[in-house]
Order: C-alpha cells, then structure tokens, then sequence
C-alpha cells in the first residue's frame, strides 16, 4: 500500500494501543513505527530485477519484525524508567504497540498484487498476494484519515482518542471484508467465462482495479494464451467480455534459463510475457510482469538478455524498460466502473501482434483496422 495509507494505519494502531497513556503522541510514534517496513526503498540490490523482487524481503518479513518489536519494545521499557513512563505503560502493551504497527503493514501489503516475503528468509514461500485492495484504495484510506482527524480534534479526550482510532480500525477491516467477498462473486462470474473459451483449468489472478473494489480484473494464463476481463459489481447482467492475448511462451525457456529469468519466475509465477525487441540494432530478450499495470502500460519490464551469435547472453545488470502504451485510459477505466456500456477493449492499448481475439467479437472490427 502506499505510504500514507500505511501511516494511517501505524497512527491508528498507535491510538487504540497507547492512546490513553500517551494521548495524540500515540498517533505520532505509530506512524513513525508503521511506516519503517519500507525503507528497503532505500536499498539499491544492483540491477533491476533485483530492485523490484527483493523490495518487499527481510523488512517485510513476519520473523525479522516480530525479533524487532521485541527489541523495540526492550528499549522502550527502559527509556520509560528513566522518563518515569512505564507506570502506566507494561512491557507487554510496549511489545503489543511495537509488534502490532510493525506486523500489519506487510499483512496490508500482502492484500495487495505486489508479493509480500512474509516468511522471509525461506524463499522455498512465493511472495504473498492475495489481492483485496488496489495499493491506492481511497475508501479504505479516508476511512483511517477520519478516525484520526476525530482523534486528532482539540478537545477529544484520551479515551475518546482511543476509541475514534479503534472504530476506524472496524470499519476499515470490514471494508476489507467486503471485498473478499466482492472477489469470491467475481471468481465465480470469471470461472463461467473461462469456461466459454476452454480456460477452466488456467491461473488466474484476480485483482481491482485501480482505487476501487467496484472494477476488477481478471488475468488467466494458460500455456501461451493470456485472457484478461473485467468485471464490475455494477455489471448486472451483461456477460463478461474475455480478450485473448499471446505470452511468447516460446521464449520462456530462454528467460528461465538466466538468474533474472528465475528470480521473476518466482516473483511472479506464470504471469509473465516474453517478447524479442529489436531496438538501436540490439535483440534483446524482455519479460514483463502482466499482474501490475494494465495490458499496453505494464510498469515493470525487463531486458533481461541481448542476442549475441546464436544465443542469448544475459545482461548484468538487467535494465528496467519504459511503459509501452501511447495511450492512458484511465478515464475510460473509472468509467467502466460504473456501466459496461460501451464496452472497453484492452488491446486498443496492446500492440496488434499481441491481441489475438475477443470471445464477443466486440473489438474484432476495431483491431483489423489496425
């Protein structure tokens, strides 16, 4: 999630936890203390595949914060003496604060698309993704920022204090509740769908779409197929339009056989797309993660290796390419949000050598004009 949102929910915890004892201060040190699982962002790991898979590693990990909870919460305990603070603050409510701001901001990060090492350093574990909230989701976010602005109000009370942080806590958990269950109803109306095009059995992703659990998207990879849908929960109806993509499977083998290659393949599984671009009289060999983004502007794409002879020599360090797409429909995609109608076809965004084909024939007419 994003920094604001991951400071709100520190500030939150830091008010239901210590708020009687330390009043607004106790916004303030969870904030602090929520926000430290991402300075990884600080740490340069030499290349670009490095950057992206290992941000998210040991400052994320459930063991590495919990031994530092408790070291913090040591410190604190001590510190309290000397300002004559732990009369009202035991040890164990110093750990319970440390560990609970320090915890939940990977648990947040891991509902979102972007993996999360949460049992770091056994990276046997794919990084976690179960993804509930796009990582800027406004109504989970305002939801906070109100609890703290009552908590925040000049004559609110301790007590008062703690309650607003804890009834923003609630309320935001059962926002996240539902769009749990918002997923389960779109999982169902996308296995119906996959079903029309014979890809019941492939991976599927489903994620919301940018900033709201009102849109959803579906990303199903099977062999060298890729479909990709959305789903509204203000659809009715309508049945889902499924767009079909090629993967450049052929290359994978390539890809995989580099350490790059490897390390994205467990970044993120089978969710890649190969492809041989020649540019400035290089072949290079480039993989791009199709869960973030959207199809035509996937941020993260890689050369991973240059042609040289008769094989692909890999590149060291690996470069991170521009987003491809021209176009930004990020009017059109709010405006799907709320009605179907007109419909909005991703490979407008794609390269036509990419788009194969749209199970409802909407977009067939648009695509062979180009």
């Amino acid at each position: 999630m994003d920094s604001l949102t991951q400071a709100a929910l520190g500030a939150a915890l830091g008010g239901a936890t210590l708020g009687r004892q330390l009043g607004r201060k106790s916004l303030l040190a969870g904030a602090v203390v929520g926000s430290l699982p991402d300075l990884d962002v600080l740490i340069d790991y030499g290349d670009a595949v490095a950057n992206v898979t290992y941000h998210r590693g040991f400052s994320h990990s459930l063991f590495v914060l919990t031994a530092v909870s408790l070291a913090l919460a040591f410190a604190a305990t001590r510190l309290g003496k000397r300002w004559a603070v732990t009369a009202t603050i035991p040890a164990l409510r110093w750990w319970l604060f440390f560990w609970l701001c320090l915890v939940t901001h990977p648990l947040l990060d891991s509902l979102t698309t972007y993996g999360t090492q949460l049992w770091w350093p056994l990276e046997v574990v794919s990084p976690s993704a179960t993804p509930l909230v796009f990582i800027i989701d406004p109504v989970y976010t305002l939801v906070l920022l109100g609890a703290l602005g009552v908590a925040l109000w000049p004559s609110t009370t301790r007590s008062a204090l703690q309650r607003a942080a804890s009834a923003g806590l609630i309320i935001s958990s059962l926002y996240l509740l539902a769009a749990m269950g918002a997923k389960s109803w779109v999982e169902l109306r996308a296995q119906a769908a996959l079903e029309r095009i014979d890809m019941a059995s492939a991976q599927v992703l489903v994620q919301p779409a940018p900033f709201s659990t009102l849109l959803w998207r579906v990303t199903a990879i099977k062999g060298d197929r890729h479909a990709e849908m959305l789903i509204g929960l203000l659809d009715g109806d309508t049945q889902p339009q499924v767009e079909l993509f090629q993967r450049g499977a052929a290359l994978e083998k390539a890809a995989t056989s580099l350490a790059s290659g490897q390390r994205l393949e467990w970044f993120a599984g089978p969710f890649l797309r190969y492809e041989r671009l020649t540019t400035e009289g290089d072949t290079l060999l480039i993989a791009t993660d199709l869960r973030l983004g959207f199809p035509g502007f996937h941020p993260f794409r890689f050369a991973l290796a240059r042609w040289q002879g008769d094989r692909w020599v890999a590149l060291s360090p690996s470069r991170q390419l521009p987003m491809s797409a021209q176009q930004r429909p990020l009017g059109r995609l709010l405006a799907r949000i709320i009605s179907p109608q007109p419909r909005l076809c991703m490979g407008d965004y794609v390269a036509p050598r990419w788009h194969l084909a749209t199970d409802t024939g909407v977009c067939a007419v648009h695509h062979s004009g180009q």
